[in-house]
């Protein structure tokens, strides 16, 4: 059988868009359908559409929201690699950005000047976000010169804002605290600050674990068993994990932040300390993330706000409505606007997106030699 699908750079991420009417309502069978369209049992998913990295093995399908004042509803999947499995427990910015640009282009949002606004509603977590789409006179663009962090190339600009990414005070804070410290392993325990803004994140204080937040990518692989340590240990403090329960590797995310040096992109940019506020290094599943997640991004910034973060105290104190982000890729800027009590209620990130392809994709029939 083949499924109609669209394929999307968002930001530093590519995603494949499936609209609902075309994909199976049942979560279960989208998985499968999924799995065996992305080749995702195979390690380098030769045999489908797969990218092989956590950044490129993504998949949003995307219908119209039937809750009042939002455009499009879209349900985020994590694709495994080499797992034959899927990930429905978070949200991708980089892929919302995506979203946006295709609701437009494909006219389930009507263009309203030259910028168009969509409301999208990511199903997994309930998050509202915003994304205006550029449409200079009134007319959808294919192609652009906004530029991202991590690559040259150029996309249609597309403003992302997070609505209410915090909630509550109770839900910024899952343990109620700033920062704590967490014993993972039989190690010294280490500072951490475990934030849900965007998404549920724990962030290690570099510095206090023998670290920069400046790694390379090569020394991040290296900690990538330790993180997870980190990851999972943090789960079921943050309310993440029900008993019995085997931790993932999705939420909550993990990385490190530090104070900020200089160094060299990976695209070979001279990045320089008083360039940026904060180092960060995240992983995306279990590898390197090579910038950083927009929802990685929210919440790093959110915890800036917060007085005795791991953030702010790299910082000297409670930020103010920018802050920018050492990435391996550059410096990516975040704002966050309608702060009232240490909570932001708009967090906003510039990205560009770009339609890559309309496809159809051919999907081995169950009991199919492919498909066993």
């Amino acid at each position: 059988m083949h499924i109609p699908a669209t394929l999307v750079r968002g930001g530093t991420s590519k995603c494949w868009l499936f609209n609902q009417v075309e994909v199976p309502a049942d979560r279960g069978d989208l998985e499968r359908l999924l799995v065996s369209a992305y080749g995702a049992t195979d390690p380098v998913e030769l045999d489908g559409v797969g990218g092989a990295t956590p950044t490129t093995s993504k998949a949003a399908v995307v219908s119209a929201s039937p809750q009042p004042g939002v455009d499009v509803d879209y349900l985020f999947a994590q694709v495994g690699i080499g797992t034959g499995s899927v990930e429905w427990t978070s949200n991708c910015g980089n892929c919302a950005t995506g979203v946006a640009l295709y609701a437009v282009t494909k006219g389930m949002v009507p263009v309203t000047g030259d910028r168009t606004r969509v409301v999208m509603r990511n199903t997994n977590t309930g998050a509202v976000l915003e994304g205006i789409v550029d449409t200079p006179g009134g007319v959808v663009q294919h192609f652009g010169y906004q530029t991202v962090p991590g690559t040259r190339a150029g996309g249609v600009a597309v403003g992302l804002t997070f609505r209410d990414p915090a909630g509550t005070t109770a839900s910024l804070l899952p343990t109620g605290r700033a920062a704590q410290d967490l014993r993972v392993g039989a190690a010294e325990p280490v500072r951490v600050s475990m934030v849900t803004a965007g998404a549920p994140v724990v962030l290690v204080d570099a510095a206090g674990a023998g670290r920069t937040g400046a790694e390379s990518l090569e020394r991040m692989s290296a900690d990538v068993p330790w993180l997870r340590t980190v990851r999972h240990t943090a789960a079921p403090l943050m309310g993440l994990l029900r008993p019995g329960e085997e931790p993932g590797d999705a939420v909550p995310k993990v990385g490190l932040v530090g104070p900020p040096v200089p160094y060299t992109t990976t695209l070979g940019e001279a990045i320089g300390a008083e360039d940026y506020d904060v180092s960060v290094r995240m992983l995306s599943m279990n590898a390197p993330h090579p910038a950083i997640g927009l929802t990685s991004a929210v919440a790093v910034a959110a915890a800036g706000l917060l007085e005795g973060s791991v953030v702010s105290g790299i910082t000297g104190g409670p930020t103010d409505e920018w802050l920018r982000l050492g990435t391996p890729a550059g410096v990516v800027a975040v704002r966050c606007t309608d702060v009232r009590d240490g909570l932001p209620h708009r967090v906003t990130v510039q990205r560009a997106a770009r339609l890559l392809a309309d496809a159809r994709i051919y999907v081995p029939e169950a009991g199919s030699p492919q498909a066993a």
